[in-house]
């Protein structure tokens, strides 16, 4: 039986679907996997903003150890995550759901596989801001380097 798939042609094999950039985005869902060296929350992030890539999901993973830690604390704190719950040291993953906030994400190919980094967070209410500096770095102006 044949089936139809709209959009396996444009699928690629090397990562050239993965978003670069900073988005404004909505935690969809959050999971925590147990590895021996590496725990991690795996996230799904859905953008809101900017508009040409609405609804478009980036995945990614923030890892545990105790070297990592520092990056998972400011995602929480950044994406307004209970401070309460922060302060107990606990993170719910249904807490997670729905937060929203700002992220920079970027490429690292390692033995030819493409991986998306979550590099910086921000708070939401500073998308307009972050937004307006990386459009008007695309035109030649200064960007910050908040993110």
């Amino acid at each position: 039986m044949k089936r139809h798939i709209p959009g396996l042609r444009q699928a690629t094999q090397n990562g050239d679907d993965l978003l670069e950039g900073i988005f404004l985005v909505r935690v969809d869902r959050a999971f925590y996997r147990w590895h021996p060296q590496r725990p991690f929350f795996s996230l799904r992030l859905v953008v809101l903003e900017p508009k040409e890539h609405t609804g478009q999901i980036i995945s990614g993973r923030l890892y545990c150890t105790p070297r990592a830690l520092w990056r998972l604390n400011w995602f929480l704190r950044d994406f307004g995550y209970d401070t309460d719950l922060l302060g107990k040291e606990e993170v719910d993953e249904k807490a997670l759901l729905g937060l929203q906030g700002v992220v920079r994400t970027s490429r690292t190919t390692l033995n030819g596989r493409s991986y998306l980094n979550l590099g910086g967070f921000a708070p939401a209410s500073e998308w307009e801001e972050l937004s307006a500096s990386t459009v008007s770095a695309r035109g030649g102006a200064e960007s910050s380097d908040d993110l």
